[in-house]
């Protein structure tokens, strides 16, 4: 992929509108704006909606981060989103995914899970992503952990990343620096 699809965001030419979505961002919970935000911004309507949907989906479901986080894993390397799995795999692990878990969905093997909403969550998305259906079982067992507002959620959280994964491969956005492409 050509580098030159990647936008530069030139945070001192920016107009007022991107700095209204710039600082909301950089003010909130992410503390930052990197990646596929920088792209958005270069439509601020879009940064603007994106990214309100993005705190909800990454802060504030009613999925613990450590599957809420795992979901995110599973879009990231079926997109092989280089980007997003750098952003994410550190923060699975800090919310207690086991590593050996994480490095099974990075190299496209099916995880062995000792914890069931973990195996639920995974299943879902897996199937989501790969059938674009998720059969009645493993919808069930997403909905006896999380009830449907859960589902409904995690819907989200796997839809939000990947418009993410989408925009980071689309554009080309770098690896943070010193990040080795992990796909």
């Amino acid at each position: 992929m050509s580098d030159n699809r990647h936008p530069i965001l030139d945070e001192n030419a920016l107009t007022s509108e991107q700095q209204t979505v710039f600082d909301a961002i950089a003010g909130g919970k992410r503390g930052l704006v990197q990646g596929p935000l920088r792209v958005w911004l270069q439509s601020p309507k879009l940064a603007d909606r994106a990214q309100a949907l993005g705190a909800f989906c990454r802060y504030d479901t009613r999925l613990p981060p450590r599957v809420s986080e795992l979901a995110i894993l599973v879009t990231g390397a079926f997109w092989a989103s280089g980007f997003e799995w750098a952003v994410h795999a550190p923060i699975a692990l800090q919310h207690g995914l086991a590593a050996n878990i994480v490095e099974d969905i990075r190299c496209g093997k099916t995880p062995t899970f000792t914890a069931d909403d973990e195996a639920a969550v995974y299943s879902f998305a897996d199937e989501l992503h790969r059938t674009h259906q998720v059969s009645d079982a493993t919808y069930a067992a997403v909905v006896a952990h999380y009830g449907v507002e859960g589902a409904v959620e995690l819907v989200g959280i796997l839809g939000y990343y990947t418009l993410i994964s989408m925009t980071i491969n689309a554009f080309s956005v770098p690896l943070p620096d010193g990040e080795p492409d992990p796909f």
